[in-house]
């Protein structure tokens, strides 16, 4: 990765914007990627503006790498004021450009991101590959947060527990 590329994403990183749940969302997009075992969740409002309906405001949650992150907190500022149609419009490597040339291993946070907004705002399509459907369609039976995504109860019928060991059962 270059120097510029690193420098950017720590920037973005030391002060992530509209990272968290967002409670009483009209929408909400979740998705995941087999590739690097990141997850994204994405949530959005909307209000009227001018006789159109427009994102008034979106926020994150992501189990990710720092460039998933970075481009995540980026695409959130960008989508804000636009129509849903506007944001879908909108693809990866526009919703992450202040980010500079991505290296091509980071590529794919850009999709996850594009695929995340794309469940959030056209529930019924298919998330753009590698991003694909974590979870349930319908925004009720959606978990209510992403660590509740992962901490489903059985393994076995395609969930991910998640178990947090104390320091001394750190492996080394």
């Amino acid at each position: 990765m270059s120097d510029d590329f690193q420098s950017r994403v720590t920037a973005a990183m030391a002060n992530p914007q509209n990272m968290g749940e967002l409670p009483n969302a009209d929408s909400i997009g979740t998705v995941g990627s087999a590739e690097c075992g990141d997850m994204l969740r994405v949530w959005v409002k909307f209000k009227e503006e001018g006789g159109r309906k427009v994102i008034d405001r979106a926020s994150f949650q992501s189990f990710g790498c720092e460039t998933a992150i970075a481009a995540a907190s980026l695409a959130m500022e960008l989508i804000r004021g636009k129509s849903p149609a506007e944001a879908l419009a909108m693809r990866g490597e526009e919703l992450a450009k202040d980010l500079g040339p991505l290296p091509p291993t980071k590529v794919h946070c850009t999709a996850l991101v594009e695929g995340a907004i794309r469940q959030a705002l056209e529930p019924s399509a298919p998330a753009s590959s590698p991003a694909v459907p974590a979870s349930a369609s319908a925004a009720a039976a959606v978990p209510s947060s992403l660590m509740d995504s992962f901490n489903k109860p059985d393994p076995k019928k395609g969930g991910v527990k998640v178990v947090f060991l104390r320091e001394s059962e750190s492996p080394a």
